[in-house]
């Protein structure tokens, strides 16, 4: 009768404490989640040159992720029409996979940049499909696009490619730093920028150095990015489209 006595208070007071077990428990990992957001900046640069003749641009995006690493996403902003032979929107689509392992990141996957509208009257139309991969180690991040197709609609100009190194840290209380240098070579045929100067130059080196503060999903970022270049705009070719600026940033995740 004692045995059975210790036995009984013993199963009670493991059932009195099955809710805590689970309260505290964590929850499983979702099997994929879904990612959006949306951004307001003082210029749209891409490796450091303005997309938007120095404007102001509207971004946004939506991501889906899967546990197994694999992803797909779309991201969107406004550019310049006459840059674009009449299109004034972006639209990228990519798709890849990613894991980590020991501290490491590992990244592969393909993007394409699609310009609707592009194309007007006999004028090029404008596209890009670039393969990438990219590693990570800590805060710092290693990333090699490669254009498999005629690099933004030029004729023969397959193989251009695009080297980027970025690093960022975390201060806490939302604040982080940032900066990163890119290098795009490759550029052959008429894929090579002409200067203001009238210099003909087949690659170019970014950079860009900013802060940031996120609170509540929401970003604020400052940045100072430049090339190596100095660009002429298509809308206005006054303007240098790849001189350093100091860009301004609201960004919302959700």
């Amino acid at each position: 009768m004692m045995t059975s006595a210790k036995f009984t208070l013993a199963g009670l007071l493991a059932l009195s404490v099955l809710p805590s077990f689970a309260q505290t428990a964590a929850a499983p990992e979702p099997e994929f989640s879904v990612t959006g957001n949306l951004g307001i900046f003082s210029d749209y640069r891409f490796r450091g040159i303005s997309q938007t003749n120095k404007n102001p641009a509207i971004q946004g995006g939506v991501d889906f992720s899967m546990k197994n690493g694999l992803y797909l996403g779309n991201w969107n902003s406004n550019v310049d029409s006459a840059q674009y032979n009449g299109a004034n929107i972006e639209m990228d689509f990519y798709g890849g996979w990613k894991t980590s392992f020991e501290g490491f990141g590992f990244d592969v996957g393909g993007i394409y940049y699609y310009y609707p509208g592009s194309g007007a009257g006999s004028s090029n139309k404008i596209d890009n499909f670039e393969l990438y991969v990219a590693g990570s180690w800590g805060p710092l991040t290693l990333k090699y696009n490669y254009a498999t197709t005629d690099f933004f609609g030029v004729p023969n100009s397959s193989g251009a490619y695009y080297i980027f190194l970025g690093g960022v840290h975390d201060f806490g209380n939302g604040f982080g730093v940032n900066a990163s240098v890119g290098y795009q070579g490759g550029l052959k045929n008429g894929a090579c920028v002409t200067e203001i100067n009238g210099s003909l130059s087949c690659s170019i080196t970014d950079w860009k150095i900013g802060g940031s503060y996120t609170i509540d999903g929401w970003a604020f970022g400052l940045a100072y990015v430049a090339t190596n270049r100095d660009l002429a705009g298509y809308t206005n070719p006054s303007k240098n489209i790849s001189n350093g600026t100091a860009l301004l940033s609201v960004t919302k995740s959700f």
